[in-house]
């Protein structure tokens, strides 16, 4: 009678500690999801101008003659896909959240070259021009360094973040202007001196968000797809 009531007791006790163990799961997978990691590949938007990052293999016609850096309004454009990684000289590792105040890279997937600013004007507004720049390795330097700028812990994929570039101190933003031929009606990315004011926010979109099961080591690498 009393190794029954033990047998009854030791069986409640062991299914009640397995859903606990799965609910922690749960939580400790949906807490990363909220994240933007290591090695994801993501679209940027402009909170106030509604209008994505994006690159493309057209030079600047004047300033460096670097690969140009726009915005476009569309959500299905191949060319605004950015992959996030290291600073130079730095490693993160793979699936890891991005802490805020984090120095960081954002390669463009489709020429492998990376955001990068330097002393030169912006053709439209005069602001400080923005470009991509590296070679076939995404190697570039040191121009190519961002700051992931936010008040929380991590950055947080439903939250706006503000990127700074290190060598200059300027705000990645949008300058509200557009541009004529040959790409005409997109919109002209910059750096700016003041975070305030200015179109500063920009919030991760489609993308793919890598996730490593630390709870489940025997499980590759989690991949939380959005709609590219």
């Amino acid at each position: 009678m009393v190794l029954g009531k033990f047998l009854n007791n030791y069986i409640y006790f062991t299914k009640a500690l397995l859903l606990v163990s799965l609910w922690a799961v749960q939580v400790a997978e949906g807490s990363r999801a909220e994240f933007v990691t290591c090695g994801s590949i993501l679209k940027l938007m402009n909170t106030d101008l509604k209008l994505r990052l994006h690159s493309h293999d057209v030079k600047y016609g004047s300033g460096s003659g670097q690969q140009s850096v726009t915005a476009v309004d569309t959500s299905d454009d191949h060319n605004s896909h950015w992959l996030v990684k290291a600073a130079t000289g730095e490693t993160c590792k793979r699936g890891a959240p991005i802490k805020c105040n984090t120095n960081i890279r954002l390669q463009h997937v489709s020429t492998k070259k990376n955001l990068h600013s330097h002393y030169f004007s912006s053709p439209l507004s005069g602001n400080q021009e923005v470009s991509c720049y590296g070679d076939e390795n995404g190697e570039g330097d040191t121009g190519d360094n961002w700051t992931v700028v936010c008040n929380n812990d991590y950055w947080r994929r439903d939250t706006p973040v503000k990127f700074r570039h290190i060598d200059t101190s300027a705000y990645l933003a949008g300058s509200g202007r557009t541009f004529g031929r040959p790409i005409s009606g997109q919109g002209e990315i910059v750096g700016v001196s003041s975070q305030y004011g200015a179109y500063t926010d920009w919030q991760p979109q489609e993308g793919l968000f890598v996730h490593p099961s630390d709870l489940l080591p025997h499980l590759q690498a989690q991949i939380i797809h959005t709609e590219l």
